[in-house]
């Protein structure tokens, strides 16, 4: 009789425990949000989705007052990198390896949020991308087709 009560005490609290589980699962499962950051010194304020494609597929290699362009990027196979390469560059993961090694020092991988804030923040004319949580005062936030992070339809929202 006793076993049969501890047996049902044990099911009870997997029972609750699943419970907090389940009502703890929207936290981890938030939508990313990304953001497009500049070096301090940049004058951008507002980038097309298409210029940034071209910008981050090595097509536009200097920003409109002659400065060269030093992108900042996450490696390809992480989670941050899928949704880069899949709104915006139209890459697989092996074609953006392929990208980065054929433009040695134009290209340049990031392994954290953190370290893609430091080099674009000494970087003059570097362009990266973060989430918008890791966001710092040594960086200076750019707009995709005129839409700030939060705003309806901003194209680097999503998991």
């Amino acid at each position: 009789m006793l076993s049969k009560l501890s047996h049902a005490i044990a099911r009870k609290r997997v029972a609750i425990l699943l419970c907090i589980g389940l009502m703890a699962m929207p936290v981890f499962v938030q939508a990313k949000q990304l953001i497009v950051v500049t070096d301090n010194e940049s004058t951008t304020t507002n980038i097309k989705a298409a210029d940034l494609a071209a910008i981050f597929n090595a097509r536009i290699r200097a920003w409109q007052d002659g400065r060269k362009i030093t992108m900042v990027m996450r490696d390809p196979g992480s989670a941050d990198a899928q949704l880069i390469l899949r709104r915006v560059l139209d890459l697989t993961p092996d074609e953006a390896r392929a990208l980065i090694k054929s433009h040695p020092g134009v290209v340049v991988v990031g392994g954290s949020d953190e370290e893609i804030l430091r080099i674009v923040s000494s970087t003059r004319g570097a362009i990266g991308i973060i989430d918008l949580y890791s966001l710092t005062k040594d960086v200076h936030v750019v707009k995709i087709d005129g839409k700030l992070p939060m705003e309806p339809g901003y194209l680097l929202k999503g998991n």
